[in-house]
């Protein structure tokens, strides 16, 4: 059969089972780089289109509108500048015919190339048409390029019946390369190419020729049992965990449906259960064995309480799934008994008793143990209280006991949790439910859109926590650098900047960031970094902010009075952005634009008394004074109600005085008594105009 001008390409490299967490990403990486490959080698017709295809034990893709033979390409290349290639006499030199020959065109006369005018020279230019790539030559380079740049978690070396070592993720079996419906001739890792593959493990029947490449998917679907896309598979999962689940709602993170997908190649839910009595354990320690341990899917009723049912994904189809029910119930019962044994172990030593154990761990060595850090936590705590009028002995002994499960069984088997326990515990010690629950809460928010803490006591322990890890860390020298964090000094300071505008804190964020410092006093050689914090912190606020909808202008006119108090952020934001759309905004923001100009260049030269009535002389300047006492008090007013809008809206009234002030009156006057009275007036003028936001940001 003859090799098609263009059609399906499909390859397919089968392999022993590949690692489950870098499936989704080496299926990506193979597809994307032998199709772009291709692409750039033009052999691909139009647009190109593929399907990326993953399994436990197969990478695949097909590309569509694949070339047999890529087409010509026109060529235009330098061969020697004229000089070289012409004697004095106008012959061709015996560089010239040497390079020609180099070339490939060893017969081209001088008549033949092309003369062109090369920068200051002139030059010989070689015109010819290049035959395009084969696909086999074309695929050969792009299979062999792909598979050296593929994102390997770990590389394994490997033996070749032959006796030749190869390197890769997994042992390679068998190579799949068909265009159309003809095998291209190429290898990978050893392997020769052809057109068959091997199907599911145990529900094929073995080998299962590929007839044509545009049939593989459903080839695989139907003869071998192996739902190839990566995609398609993760959603019969998701279906049939839901059609399984009998009304109940199904636990699945998007991470564990990923793992599960790239374990299975035709994958069967089951229904499983274990003894009713393992549910007096906290069920997020049950849910968290079953999903680290054995990849199984929890169930809970409506209100969100676990069952003592659960799901599994198996890769075996049978009609008497006793067996397999069976084994998976076997194999959870020694994890779910285990969870049950570090439960009942840790309640017989209360937190408090757990406290002093934190000695024995180290925090950071230039920052002293884990229990020299709560005890600044602790401290931290009861002056944040203090300032936000919560109960400072709760903030105290919440952030005394929050770091105490860290050292139980429990947390030890299980980091992930960490304060969840706390939380259980401490409510087992009898200890008041804020306190308790400020043991979990004192970690929010965890990541971006994570709740906040809904407790008092939580909120406190949470700023604690927060603004000592920060302040500790980058007195230490340890502040983020380009994309390093490994504190993650920035998502600690997103979660106070996140509790401090969305709770509305009247508290000062400077004074937080000088308390927290305080309590490293003992501390040696770390140093005060508050203004670099605050810097960081509001750059971190700007992003905030611009993911809540904010225009950059907007951002700026606000955050260049550099505010410390951040409970009332939102309400100036959208004071400016309501002032923006008055027909008096634009000039307004205009003239404060260049009041700020003109203070900048005579700072020092305006009156120290304020402005002096008896030297405005202009009725320009006696107008703007007259509407400045006018409107002053209003705005005033309006910032003490915080009616920032308000306050905004009543600069309004000053448009027209100002502009007539800038057209009629020469500031820098040659009387220095009133250049002085003059600098006064408009100082006076700019404290009102920017007692929201600096107006000048939103000038053109």
């Amino acid at each position: 059969m003859t090799q098609p001008h263009q059609a399906t390409l499909l390859v397919e490299l089968l392999t022993e089972e590949l690692p489950p967490k870098a499936l989704a990403r080496l299926g990506d990486a193979f597809a994307e780089g032998i199709a772009q490959r291709l692409a750039a080698r033009d052999l691909i017709e139009g647009e190109l289109s593929f399907e990326r295809y993953a399994t436990p034990r197969r990478l695949a893709v097909t590309i569509k509108n694949v070339r047999a033979v890529a087409p010509e390409k026109h060529v235009r290349e330098k061969v020697l500048p004229v000089s070289v290639a012409l004697d004095k006499d106008g012959q061709p030199t015996a560089p010239l015919a040497k390079k020609l020959a180099a070339l490939g065109f060893p017969d081209f006369s001088v008549n033949d190339l092309e003369r062109a005018q090369d920068g200051k020279a002139e030059a010989f230019f070689l015109r010819y048409a290049a035959p395009g790539a084969t696909l086999a030559d074309g695929l050969q380079g792009a299979i062999d390029e792909t598979l050296a740049r593929l994102p390997i978690p770990k590389v394994m070396t490997y033996q070749r019946p032959d006796g030749t070592n190869v390197q890769f993720v997994r042992p390679v079996h068998r190579l799949t390369t068909l265009h159309g419906d003809q095998v291209v001739p190429v290898t990978a890792l050893g392997v020769d190419a052809d057109d068959t593959t091997l199907g599911h493990r145990f529900l094929s029947e073995g080998f299962v020729q590929i007839q044509h490449a545009d049939s593989y998917a459903e080839t695989m679907l139907h003869k071998a049992h192996v739902v190839a896309n990566f995609a398609d598979r993760k959603e019969t999962i998701r279906t049939h965990l839901l059609a399984q689940a009998d009304g109940d709602q199904v636990v699945m993170p998007e991470s564990l449906l990923d793992e599960v997908t790239s374990l299975v190649e035709w994958p069967v839910v089951y229904a499983c259960r274990f003894e009713d009595e393992f549910l007096q354990v906290p069920q997020e320690c049950l849910i968290l064995t079953m999903q680290t341990n054995q990849k199984y899917f929890a169930l809970t009723d409506a209100s969100g309480k676990l069952r003592s049912r659960f799901l599994i994904v198996s890769n075996i189809e049978t009609s008497t799934p006793g067996d397999i029910v069976e084994g998976n119930e076997r194999v959870v019962r020694p994890r779910l008994a285990d969870a049950k044994f570090f439960f009942e172990q840790d309640k017989k030593k209360p937190l408090a008793d757990r406290v002093p154990l934190l000695a024995n761990v180290v925090y950071h060595n230039k920052l002293g143990s884990a229990l020299q850090r709560v005890e600044r936590v602790e401290a931290l705590a009861g002056a944040i209280a203090g300032m936000i009028g919560a109960d400072v002995t709760l903030a105290k002994r919440a952030a005394l006991l929050a770091k105490a499960d860290l050292i139980t069984d429990m947390v030890g088997e299980f980091p992930e949790l960490q304060g969840t326990m706390g939380t259980y515990y401490a409510r087992h010690d009898g200890e008041p439910e804020e306190v308790a629950l400020a043991c979990s809460e004192h970690y929010q928010p965890r990541f971006s859109g994570d709740t906040l803490p809904t407790t008092a006591t939580g909120t406190v322990v949470a700023l604690a926590d927060k603004l000592e890890t920060l302040v500790g860390i980058w007195g230490i020298g340890l502040q983020p650098t380009g994309e390093k964090d490994p504190f993650a000094l920035r998502r600690h300071a997103l979660g106070v900047l996140r509790i401090l505008v969305e709770k509305q804190l009247p508290v000062d964020f400077v004074d937080l960031l000088r308390t927290a410092y305080a309590q490293f006093a003992a501390v040696p050689n770390v140093a005060d970094s508050t203004q670099a914090i605050y810097e960081f912190s509001m750059d971190r606020l700007r992003g905030l902010l611009r993911e809540r909808g904010y225009a950059p202008g907007e951002i700026d006119a606000v955050l260049a009075l550099n505010p410390t108090h951040l409970d009332d952020i939102v309400a100036r934001l959208d004071a400016v952005r309501e002032f923006a759309s008055l027909a008096e905004a634009a000039s307004l923001a205009a003239a404060n634009k260049r009041i700020s100009n003109i203070l900048k260049k005579s700072e020092g030269t305006g009156s120290s008394g304020g402005v002096q009535v008896a030297l405005l002389t202009e009725a320009a300047e006696k107008a703007l004074y007259a509407q400045l006492e006018q409107v002053a008090p209003r705005v005033q007013s309006q910032l003490a109600a915080r009616d920032y809008t308000g306050a905004l809206s009543a600069l309004a009234a000053l448009r027209e005085p100002v502009d007539t002030f800038f057209n009629d009156v020469m500031v820098n006057a040659e009387d220095p008594a009133l250049r002085a009275n003059r600098l006064a007036l408009l100082g006076a003028l700019h404290q009102q105009m920017n007692c929201v936001a600096d107006i000048s940001r939103l000038a053109a």
